[in-house]
């Protein structure tokens, strides 16, 4: 059972100007914030994307940490630092939840993924602590594992119904075959009311049908399609006429 814009766990978000004194310091001096009036999510899955630069993980951290997650990943209940560098968007941003609350929520950066793993482990060998916690990653350490078997356990073995989802950049580690079959689990969670919010510059990720895929560029957030993306154009642009860019490329 899919959600519906009825039960979805996050509706909107918009950015309280009356908070905002200047645009001239970082993050607020990001093009897409001068423009950012609200944003409304799909009740499945809604893509982030554009080119370095734009701002995209910037806006998926503020929302994470926003919602109370720790801004370098995980649960709810995560909280520790390896550095200190996320920004303050989260304090502008303001959010409309649903009714409904997730039951499995999760926060997942790539970048930092192994910070993340790290605390599990610190966590796991303190005594008395009760269940481990890598036995809900598949029982196997992160480290023992190649970067993309590492990502793609916490996708299989943590993920679950009813859960709310924000991916920054998932595909960082995963083959072009393994992205393929992160879609098919988020098709899977998709069916099991879990909500998604990604953002991401794989083609094949943001392939999920009837998603709302939101492109950040110098003008600001527009809603478009696969097709349309900068990302699709120029693979498609390449790989149909691959000597030409080449050629054009080496000179």
């Amino acid at each position: 059972m899919k959600l519906d814009y009825e039960t979805q766990y996050i509706k909107h978000i918009y950015l309280n100007e009356q908070l905002v004194s200047s645009y001239d310091h970082f993050p607020l001096n990001l093009p897409i914030m001068k423009n950012l009036d609200e944003i409304y999510f799909h009740p499945n899955v809604t893509y982030i994307v554009g080119e370095n630069g734009m701002g995209k993980s910037t806006l998926l951290e503020g929302i994470a940490v926003a919602l109370g997650f720790n801004p370098e990943g995980g649960t709810l209940n995560f909280n520790f630092s390896s550095y200190d560098s996320h920004s303050n968007l989260n304090q502008y941003l303001r959010i409309a939840k649903g009714v409904y609350r997730a039951e499995n929520p999760f926060f997942f950066r790539a970048e930092s993924f192994y910070n993340l793993a790290t605390h599990i482990e610190e966590l796991d060998k303190e005594p008395g602590g009760g269940g481990r916690i890598i036995d809900y990653f598949g029982g196997e350490s992160l480290y023992q594992q190649s970067h993309g078997e590492a990502f793609f356990a916490a996708f299989i073995e943590k993920f679950r119904g009813r859960g709310l989802y924000i991916l920054d950049e998932p595909e960082a580690a995963l083959s072009p075959l393994r992205q393929l079959s992160m879609l098919a689990r988020i098709n899977e969670l998709v069916n099991q009311e879990s909500q998604f919010i990604i953002a991401t510059h794989s083609p094949i990720i943001m392939a999920y049908p009837d998603a709302k895929i939101l492109q950040l560029s110098e003008e600001g957030i527009v809603e478009t399609k696969l097709e349309d993306t900068n990302h699709y154009i120029l693979m498609k642009q390449f790989f149909d006429d691959r000597e030409r860019i080449l050629h054009h490329l080496f000179q």
